[in-house]
């Protein structure tokens, strides 16, 4: 079954994570991704680390199913290059250092007059206007300015979350914007340009603290692993030591954790705990009583106890334990993906189409198509 994307050529100045990451959904959909990078060392991602057989995780991640383009953006002939490539395109993407793009004559504006059906995404910090314009972005950083380290963490010590959620969240609104621009061609005909801030991406995902903290005087509080505004909803300690993770979302699912799990009919209507703001309130002793009870008990007879009533649960699990999750072979998740250092396991995208399999393509060395490229632009390699 042929892939959405066939057919679609993207072009991309792109580094670290926010648009590799976004434009790899679009290789794994199928489009043809040109990676430009720096002639050598490449996109600095690659020297994050080194731990995947010499590669670096974060390049790994985001980058398989692309081509990789060496090109010195100072070189003269960097231009004519880029023209032919642009020309042949159906995306742009850039997440340069602010005002980057358009020194080099590769900014919206421009691009739509010289390309009036090519699509133009530009990723920032904190976007083209505004006093922060010029400010140099990055995950953590934007994670604070955002508020999240604000409500992450423990009533002690904030905490950055522990996966680059800024990048992400910019990448996903990247990419769900350029697969509605290229929706958009199709009726129109026109391309168009449109940007995404990590800001405004992550803002959008702090939806719940901003409405609560405005409208409610006062922030959610830190809470460790415990949620700030649901109760019972975080880790309970088990009587062999084990933890494990209940989250009660109604008063239905309370009456039935009460009644059905932890023996305890009369705290169904304890005005203690009577509403989800009340069990919020007295979370200290709530948990103190479902941790008197799971005393007696292991993890796995909690977990299994849970289940059987139908109250939501899950085990902490470590990395390792996730990478040989049993849902991953039960679902044949797990694919091998080719490398400049072997086959390599990776996991599926998330969204399944029956009959339809990701492309899943390998990851390029720094500048490994160059070559092959420029022939079919009809340009010498120097």
């Amino acid at each position: 079954m042929l892939l959405p994307l066939a057919g679609v050529t993207v072009v991309s100045l792109e580094q670290a994570i926010a648009a590799p990451y976004a434009t790899r959904q679009l290789a794994d959909l199928g489009a043809r991704v040109i990676k430009i990078e720096r002639p050598g060392a490449g996109d600095f991602a690659r020297a994050y680390d080194e731990t995947v057989e010499g590669l670096s995780s974060h390049f790994v991640w985001a980058n398989r199913g692309k081509e990789s383009l060496a090109l010195d953006l100072k070189d003269e002939r960097s231009a004519e290059i880029l023209d032919r490539l642009l020309a042949r395109a159906d995306v742009f993407v850039q997440n340069l250092a602010p005002g980057a793009a358009d020194r080099l004559g590769l900014g919206a504006a421009d691009l739509r007059a010289r390309f009036p059906r090519l699509i133009v995404c530009g990723i920032s910090g904190y976007g083209t206007s505004g006093p922060y314009r010029d400010k140099k972005a990055y995950d953590l950083l934007v994670q604070c300015e955002a508020g999240l380290l604000s409500v992450t963490g423990t009533p002690d010590a904030p905490a950055k979350a522990g996966i680059p959620i800024a990048d992400i969240a910019a990448a996903m609104y990247a990419f769900t914007g350029m697969l509605t621009a290229l929706y958009e061609r199709r009726v129109t005909g026109e391309g168009s340009a449109f940007e995404v801030s990590m800001l405004d991406a992550l803002g959008e995902w702090m939806g719940f603290p901003y409405y609560f903290a405005t409208y409610g005087g006062t922030p959610p509080p830190r809470t460790g692993a415990r949620h700030a505004a649901i109760a019972p909803y975080g880790p309970y300690r088990a009587g062999d030591g084990g933890q494990v993770f209940v989250g009660v979302q109604n008063d239905r699912e309370w009456a039935a954790l009460c009644e059905r799990v932890l023996g305890r009919p009369d705290l169904v209507e304890d005005p203690r705990f009577r509403s989800n703001s009340l069990r919020v309130a007295g979370n200290e002793r709530l948990t103190e009583l479902i941790e008197a009870v799971f005393a007696d008990r292991t993890a796995a007879e909690i977990v299994a106890g849970l289940d059987e009533v139908g109250i939501a649960n899950a085990r902490m699990r470590t990395i390792a334990e996730f990478a040989e999750h049993p849902q991953h072979a039960a679902r044949d998740r797990l694919r091998t993906i080719d490398s400049p250092v072997g086959p390599l396991r990776a996991l599926l995208p998330p969204v399944t189409v029956t009959g339809r399999e990701a492309a899943m393509g390998a990851i390029p060395a720094a500048g490994e198509h160059t070559a092959a490229i420029l022939a079919e632009l009809g340009i010498e390699p120097t």
